[in-house]
């Protein structure tokens, strides 16, 4: 459950860091083309204007916004353009390709003949005419390089963007244990009768327990309440009972008591055993750990019980001890 909630957590995190990503990268590239396309349409006004004829006369140099800056005339030395020049009949009278050497003048009619706005794109080329009474020059501007400032951007912007995405889940990964973990306690754990269980849990080994001949004490106070998980709480008393009934020799005798102490709940099982390890009692719970090798195979089981019935103790910030009592008896003590 745990881990089906991380996942939605982590899901969820990364599905509003996605969109918050592509709206930014959107935006970039948005603005990018925006600011591209105007310093192309400047450039081919500039170039369309000194063509035709039409020279802005100067003016006080004024600093403008450095998005909004005129084209200079670097640009129009660096451009490639041809331009299509008609007379009055809309005849064609000139065509100039001397500065652009990927189109000859076969193709440069064929371009002009398509032309019906006074401005736009065809292929990769922008155009914009301009006329009077006597003629009309429509101009064509290479915008290739245009078109590769437009996949740089979006190319790096989607780079740095899927590195941001990957970081992102990394810490997102890391932080998503901490992040849900006062909503998982307060899922998982919960209050429930102790006494109950403790109660429900040992009828279900009173048959084993005949069957060994095992005697079966109780002590079990009532309507005391614990807040934990309970299916844990369960496989606790399931692991230790289990232990003890497998542990203890025919006609021996298996005691559980449940008590309440201010604010600790108190449980402490006990069960006969002929013969004791040699070895200190809290090696019982190393995992994996066999105290009578001879004993293990006949009782079968995994070695792991106890380890697990320790996990659990610890993750209720509870404390579980083991004793040996008259060098018969083995004592298993939690606090909660």
């Amino acid at each position: 459950m745990i881990k089906s909630l991380q996942k939605k957590f982590i899901f969820t995190a990364m599905i509003a860091v996605s969109v918050l990503l592509l709206f930014l990268l959107g935006a970039i590239n948005i603005a990018n083309i925006l600011l591209v396309s105007g310093d192309v349409q400047r450039n081919l006004s500039m170039i369309a204007d000194r063509e035709f004829g039409i020279y802005n006369i100067p003016v006080e140099p004024k600093q403008e916004p450095i998005f909004f800056q005129r084209p200079k005339e670097d640009a129009f030395m660096s451009a490639n353009f041809f331009i299509v020049t008609y007379d009055k009949n809309n005849k064609i009278i000139n065509i100039d390709v001397s500065r652009i050497p990927s189109v000859d003048e076969n193709e440069a009619q064929k371009f002009a003949q398509n032309i019906d706005d006074i401005n736009g794109r065809v292929s990769k080329f922008r155009y914009e005419v301009r006329q009077n009474d006597y003629k009309k020059i429509i101009v064509f501007l290479d915008t290739s390089a245009e078109i590769i400032s437009y996949l740089r951007v979006l190319l790096l912007s989607g780079a740095l963007g899927l590195i941001c995405w990957l970081l992102m889940l990394t810490l997102v990964i890391i932080l998503s244990k901490k992040a849900i973990c006062p909503i998982a306690e307060s899922v998982v754990c919960q209050k429930f009768s102790l006494s109950d269980m403790a109660l429900e849990v040992s009828d279900s080994f009173l048959e084993s327990m005949a069957l060994k001949n095992i005697a079966f004490e109780t002590k079990i106070e009532s309507d005391i309440i614990l807040n934990a998980n309970s299916e844990n709480i369960r496989q606790l008393f399931s692991i230790l009972l289990d232990n003890a009934v497998k542990y203890t020799d025919e006609n021996g005798l298996i005691s559980l008591s449940l008590t309440k102490s201010d604010k600790n709940i108190i449980i402490d099982l006990q069960n006969t055993c002929e013969t004791l390890p040699y070895i200190n009692p809290e090696k019982l719970f190393d995992r994996f750990y066999r105290a009578d090798k001879a004993r293990t195979q006949k009782t079968g089981g995994y070695g792991i019980g106890l380890s697990v019935a320790k996990a659990i103790v610890n993750a209720q910030n509870g404390k579980i001890t083991v004793n040996y009592i008259n060098n018969n008896k083995i004592c298993f003590k939690i606090i909660f």
